[in-house]
């Protein structure tokens, strides 16, 4: 059977969103670095037989509007590549990739770039910006009970169907991670722990050298290169973290500091078929297992993981004890927890470079930079599979199992 092979992955330095390193970049001209850069570590290549640009991005509008993914391919003079644009907010280039898998499974391609791009400092995440509003008044009661929870720190979670009421589709991030902190127990303490173990592994694969292989630098208009991430804090203690103030609720436990901030970012993967690439003479860095998506209530959507995993695993006929690493989306570690102990991976196999809390969560980016990081961290440690995980927006989680192949 035709397999689905990684040949090329990289991803650029993680901005921080209006105010770090990639603030003054487009997002189009951002993912152009990242597509050139994936296709030049395929010189043998021909642009003419990739199938499709797959891009991911969780908000396609403004700059990052009209199909960004042609947008790229004709900046980068592509011509003939088509280019689609794909939105499955946080896992988005996570679903680019599966749809490479699925159609070299059913053989209707051999070449694909799944490539992921978020520039939040250019879209104004959280603001309303003269936008209308859309929102579909359905849900309105939805929205009114999680602002009264926020308010009422004694108020519980419950399920709101078992009310005979809509979930809240438009509930804010922030506040989902509270319902599962919440509901599962996890307390303040906890997740600052893990903010702290997020920062500490990737302070020290920054000192012996892992990001500068996972890091694809970027170079901005005016000519400076840019070569790290914004986000790793050297030193970062319990101490330090247990004075902040949390964010969503007067008296809840998400923070600032252990949850991932807002980013700029991109990174591309080349996927092509087992049988082009052996034409190629290339030896693949990784296959493509097999992928799972799941969907629950939005106000938990921190939990999506859990299933999306076991299914990947049930698509792959493969337990969780097979996998040698877990890289797991660090949206909040609220809901990192409860999906580690539900999954039943041992906590040190998870993000063992540290994850999102210090790196950052550029949406449309993430799904391929956890790719890329993953294929690396397999290789530092001759280790051979890995499963790819997130929670997703609206109530969704989504899983990819690689295998590493040199």
């Amino acid at each position: 059977m035709t397999e689905a092979v990684i040949v090329s992955a990289v991803r650029s330095p993680i901005g921080r969103a209006n105010k770090g390193s990639l603030r003054g970049m487009r997002g189009d001209d951002l993912a152009a670095q990242m597509v050139r850069a994936a296709l030049d570590a395929v010189p043998g290549l021909d642009p003419a037989t990739i199938d499709d640009l797959m891009m991911g991005c969780a908000q396609p509008a403004g700059e990052q509007g009209y199909n960004i993914a042609r947008m790229v391919a004709m900046q980068l003079g592509l011509d003939s590549v088509p280019g689609t644009t794909v939105h499955r907010y946080c896992s988005s280039s996570l679903q680019t990739s599966r749809m490479a898998l699925h159609a070299i499974k059913a053989g209707e391609g051999d070449v694909f770039i799944s490539a992921g791009v978020e520039t939040v400092s250019r879209f104004g995440f959280g603001k309303s910006d003269g936008m209308p509003d859309t929102k579909n008044p359905a849900y309105f009661d939805g929205m009114e009970r999680t602002k009264a929870m926020a308010k009422d720190h004694e108020a519980r979670w419950s399920d709101p169907r078992e009310r005979g009421e809509h979930p809240d589709i438009y509930i804010a991030m922030g506040d989902t991670a509270e319902n599962v902190a919440q509901l599962r127990g996890v307390s303040r303490e906890a997740q600052d722990e893990w903010a702290v173990r997020s920062q500490n592994l990737a302070e020290a694969a920054a000192a012996r050298g892992f990001w500068k292989t996972d890091i694809t630098p970027v170079t901005l208009s005016d000519g400076t290169v840019v070569s790290t991430d914004d986000g790793l804090r050297a030193g970062v203690t319990l101490e330090k973290l247990s004075t902040l103030q949390p964010v969503f609720r007067e008296h809840g436990t998400v923070t600032a500091a252990n949850c991932c901030p807002l980013n700029d970012g991109a990174a591309a993967l080349v996927i092509m078929s087992d049988r082009r690439a052996a034409e190629l003479g290339l030896t693949p860095l990784a296959r493509i297992v097999s992928t799972g998506v799941a969907a629950m209530t939005p106000e938990l959507m921190g939990l999506g993981p859990v299933d999306a995993v076991g299914r990947a695993l049930a698509n792959a006929r493969m337990s969780i004890g097979d996998m040698d690493i877990m890289e797991l989306n660090e949206a909040f570690a609220a809901q990192v927890l409860p999906s580690i102990d539900d999954i039943g991976i041992d906590p040190d196999k998870v993000n063992v470079n540290g994850g999102a809390i210090a790196l950052g969560h550029p949406f449309g980016m993430t799904g391929a930079r956890m790719t890329t990081t993953a294929i690396h961290a397999l290789q530092e440690r001759d280790e051979q599979f890995a499963v790819e995980t997130m929670c997703v927006a609206g109530g969704q989680g989504m899983a990819m199992i690689l295998e590493r192949l040199s």
